[in-house]
């Protein structure tokens, strides 16, 4: 063996893990736990990578990794030191008072999460639940100056929708360069398919995140669409409220005219699943990089 083939032995697998860990930090927000969240193994991949099939498994990823099982997940999951820029208040909007609780006072970017039906601020404010998946977005936004809202919905047709839009404009007014994202739970779908038709609400967004959401089949002509606005759709392939065959179809749709989509779905992954299981920090630098 030569000097330079045994050196390219050597070298090689190197360059392909730098280039690996560089993929895999690709985008504007540093790492948080990382090693925890973000190890996910895809069983499936095509569309360059835009679709993909994740490894879901209940024993692994519910009882391995909560102390009570879907109720509190275990210590190492969580830094609690962005409850010291968190804040329950109450915003007068136009159209009525939205209760939010809000961490952050970041202005590079605010991620806006919409629970489902029955749930209110405290479902996206909690630590422990779903895995410590919201306690990573909230450390995500500290640690990146950025922010994260949690509003109460209280209506889930166009009172909400107008609720939500006023949210988005006065996040802007306070800061126009902050760039906004949408997303979107269960029921929750509901209200980003309603801002999707509303042009000054597409204005202001960066981009949207439906998580185990219902279908849309009119997005394709609303002004969300007009815009190109970039959309990640993550679901659980046993999820009995809305299927995931449905979200797929809307998907397959969009990227066959090359509109800026992603799709994740969780193997045998139910209802809640997305809650707990999407990786935010790489959609977040997905979306910001759109």
């Amino acid at each position: 063996m030569t000097v330079s083939s045994h050196l390219s032995g050597i070298l090689l697998p190197l360059l392909l893990l730098a280039a690996s860990a560089s993929a895999a930090g690709e985008g504007p927000l540093k790492p948080f736990k990382d090693v925890l969240f973000s190890g996910q193994t895809v069983l499936e991949s095509r569309d360059g990578g835009d679709y993909e099939v994740i490894d879901y498994q209940e024993l692994r990823d519910i009882n391995g990794r909560d102390e009570e099982p879907e109720h509190r997940v275990r210590r190492a999951y969580v830094d609690l030191a962005p409850r010291a820029a968190q804040k329950d208040m109450t915003l007068a909007l136009p159209s009525g008072p939205l209760d939010i609780t809000r961490t952050g006072e970041g202005r590079h970017f605010a991620v806006i999460f919409i629970h489902g039906r029955d749930g209110d601020r405290r479902l996206g404010s909690n630590d422990y639940r779903f895995g410590g998946n919201f306690n990573r977005l909230k450390n995500l936004a500290f640690g990146n100056d950025g922010s994260y809202v949690a509003p109460t919905i209280r209506h889930f047709d166009d009172r909400g929708v107008k609720s939500i839009a006023e949210l988005i404009a006065s996040i802007k007014a306070d800061d126009p360069a902050d760039q906004v994202i949408l997303s979107c739970a269960s029921m929750g779908s509901f209200l980003c398919w309603g801002i999707s038709r509303d042009p000054e609400a597409v204005k202001n967004l960066k981009g949207m995140l439906i998580m185990g959401g219902a279908p849309d089949p009119d997005f394709f002509t609303s002004a969300a669409h007009r815009a190109k606005l970039p959309v990640w759709f993550t679901h659980g392939s046993a999820d009995k409220v809305y299927k995931w065959s449905d979200q797929a179809a809307i998907y397959d749709r969009l990227h066959a005219e090359k509109y800026p989509v992603r799709f994740t779905l969780f193997k045998s992954g139910s209802h809640g699943t997305p809650v707990r299981m999407t990786d935010w920090r790489r959609v977040l630098n997905w979306l910001l990089l759109r």
